[in-house]
């Protein structure tokens, strides 16, 4: 989480009068699902934070040795399949980036997850579950400023075909492109400036997506033991094999521009830049964080103050914006 001062060496680019402040939630709210990779049942419960929390995870089924792993990138498990945390004392918690983008995209700065288990519920596959509780519940404002992370310069990471990066803009941006064999995906592109409700309206409800050929294989290796044509989207050449079929015509780009919003957040506090991706994944946009990091010169923290806030992810998201998802 931010600092509740700028740290010395890192410019800050005003000292507006009316500070934005950052947010909790009202109330406690719980989900129950199943992993989508281990299989089994799991129970989250989301419990307001004071100020400078951040995001954090809390295992309640482990009780002898460290169970707290804070949501950032440095404790990132590299994974192309998921987000996974790991703390010092080896403990785990995967499949985080749908919540992490319903945490994003609806403005939730400090709380504690509460779970019973090493994975996150998978629920429908998307994110609509967990913002329709976090939009339930209702937020609180707590008595510290809220600080975004400016993008200065281009950082950029390659890996044959596969790029990420971040480059300076006004607000939080998000662009991502993808290729599949399968017809029923294809190519798909897609930009969307994420302020006004944008991620609920238009992101929160497109479900994680597989190739049929690919899920034995997964199973294989111990992988995708909880996933069903209810959780997941499956395609086959030109078929969607899930019941009801597509909710988006680019339901699977949408659904990267999701994870990719949620992977964002384990920076630990929402990013003013926009995010390219082109067949990127969970690893490639932890390696982004990763030289983001390694870099001062690239990015500074600034004071949210009414005018940056408005071009966040999570202002002005209401209950209205739920009539548009799934």
């Amino acid at each position: 989480m931010p600092p509740a001062a700028v740290p010395d060496g890192q410019r800050e680019m005003n000292q507006p009068e009316a500070n934005i402040v950052q947010t909790t939630l009202k109330s406690v709210v719980t989900f129950e699902g199943t992993g989508l990779h281990t299989g089994r049942p799991a129970t989250i419960v989301l419990r307001p934070a004071a100020a400078q929390t951040g995001i954090v995870f809390r295992r309640v089924d482990v009780v002898d040795v460290d169970n707290v792993l804070a949501a950032k990138w440095n404790q990132v498990i590299v994974s192309p399949l998921n987000t996974r945390l790991e703390n010092e004392a080896g403990l785990t918690v995967s499949t985080i980036e749908h919540l992490m983008a319903a945490f994003s995209g609806t403005g939730v700065h400090n709380v504690i997850v509460d779970i019973d288990g090493p994975e996150v519920p998978i629920m429908d596959g998307s994110a609509a579950a967990f913002v329709r509780g976090i939009v339930d519940a209702g937020l609180t404002r707590l008595d510290a400023p809220l600080f975004a992370i400016e993008i200065l310069r281009d950082v950029e990471v390659v890996d044959g075909d596969v790029i990420a990066r971040l480059s300076p803009a006004t607000g939080l941006q998000i662009e991502f492109g993808i290729t599949f064999a399968d017809a029923a995906i294809g190519h798909q592109e897609k930009t969307l400036n994420m302020a006004n409700g944008a991620f609920v309206r238009e992101l929160c409800d497109s479900r994680t997506f597989c190739r049929n050929s690919d899920v034995e294989a997964m199973r294989a290796k111990g992988l995708a033991l909880g996933g069903t044509l209810e959780n997941a989207v499956v395609v086959e050449g030109d078929r969607v094999l899930s019941p009801g079929g597509l909710r988006h015509a680019d339901e699977a780009v949408r659904h990267k521009m999701l994870d990719a919003l949620g992977d964002l957040y384990t920076a630990g506090a929402p990013i003013l830049g926009r995010y390219t991706g082109v067949r990127a994944g969970h690893a490639m946009t932890n390696l982004l964080l990763q030289a983001l990091f390694a870099d001062h010169s690239a990015w500074r923290w600034v004071r949210c103050d009414a005018k940056i806030a408005a071009r966040l992810p999570g202002v002005g998201v209401s209950k209205a914006d739920l009539f548009a998802v799934a």
